[in-house]
């Protein structure tokens, strides 16, 4: 064929030819050259011909015998036209350029913004650590506690993330609290007990207006709650209490067990699975227990074997890969 041999700007074709015919030809030229000017030749002024050919894709259709000022006219519409279809396409792809650098610009945006999620939930946690060191890791160990029950709850990844975070800030509150109260050796009056349990309001208070941590807000504010309505601050009972707080709960009190503190040794993980079982329905949501008791017990001491340093706490607090990453950090 001609057109392969050297460069062509337009095709004249009749409609009938010996050996391929005329829309064939039209076809074949479409589909390898498809910003090469058509234009075909008929000897039968026949309308719907003419329609035919063009909705193959011919740019125009000559009726024999030919005029010359008709097929100038004709080519230079056809090569307006490719000229046109050549531009549409070449600002497409300038479109499709620029819109995939702006989603690269934007996705670096949102990494940063991330970034700075994660700076600011680093200097939260150690601002609540600098306050309340004598439950040293207790943060990060109830965070990863709680993401183990969830996953075997069948969470997704957003739920985790909000989940994550509220586990990791739920004593932001204490920043609050007076350091006589806070840091007092003994038993607390019972003034001071209730004021102790403000914490949970000012927490919520510190974090509600900020949008990241506005889906965690909720859990810091009813970690306390009880399933049987005896919590606090608004003593909500059972299904009332938001499910992440409930799993929560349960963590909380596998720490506080499994943990050393100044007035007494740490139990062993056998002893707080037992306390929780036995609390199941009173204190604890039973269903969240169930799913804890089911989880193998060796997961948690592994858990907690595995804190890692503070500079390392963006993992288990970030998106989803980072959940993703936490799991495969946790499990042995």
């Amino acid at each position: 064929m001609a057109l392969q041999r050297a460069q062509f700007d337009a095709v004249i074709s009749d409609l009938h030819m010996p050996g391929i015919s005329g829309m064939e030809l039209l076809a074949e030229v479409h589909r390898c050259y498809p910003h090469l000017a058509f234009l075909v030749t008929t000897g039968v002024d026949d309308v719907d011909v003419g329609v035919r050919a063009m909705r193959s894709g011919a740019d125009d259709y000559l009726v024999k015998p030919l005029n010359e000022n008709a097929v100038i006219a004709s080519l230079e519409n056809a090569l307006h036209k490719q000229q046109l279809e050549k531009q549409v396409e070449n600002y497409r792809q300038h479109l499709e350029e620029m819109v995939a650098e702006r989603t690269a610009q934007l996705q670096g945006a949102l990494q940063q913004i991330e970034s700075s999620y994660e700076d600011t939930l680093q200097a939260l946690g150690a601002a609540i650590d600098l306050r309340d060191d004598e439950t040293g890791g207790h943060s990060r160990r109830v965070c990863r506690y709680s993401l183990e029950i969830a996953r075997a709850m069948g969470w997704q990844d957003k739920q985790l993330e909000n989940l994550s975070r509220g586990a990791y800030l739920h004593d932001i509150g204490k920043l609050g609290i007076p350091d006589a109260i806070l840091l007092k050796p003994g038993s607390l009056t019972e003034g001071e007990r209730k004021f102790m349990q403000q914490h949970v309001q000012i927490g919520f208070d510190v974090v509600k207006d900020i949008s990241f941590l506005a889906d965690a807000a909720e859990i810091i504010l009813t970690h306390h709650e009880r399933y049987d309505g005896r919590g606090y601050p608004r003593g909500l009972k059972g299904e009332e209490i938001l499910l992440g707080a409930r799993i929560f709960a349960v963590v909380d009190t596998l720490d506080a067990i499994t943990s050393d503190r100044p007035y007494r040794r740490a139990s062993t993980f056998e002893s707080a699975r037992e306390t929780i079982r036995n609390l199941a329905g009173t204190q604890f949501d039973p269903h969240v227990v169930n799913v804890f008791l089911n989880i193998h017990e060796d997961t948690w001491p592994a858990i907690a074997r595995n804190q890692p340093h503070v500079a390392g706490l963006s993992q288990p607090l970030g998106g989803n890969s980072a959940i993703r990453r936490l799991r495969l950090a946790v499990i042995p």
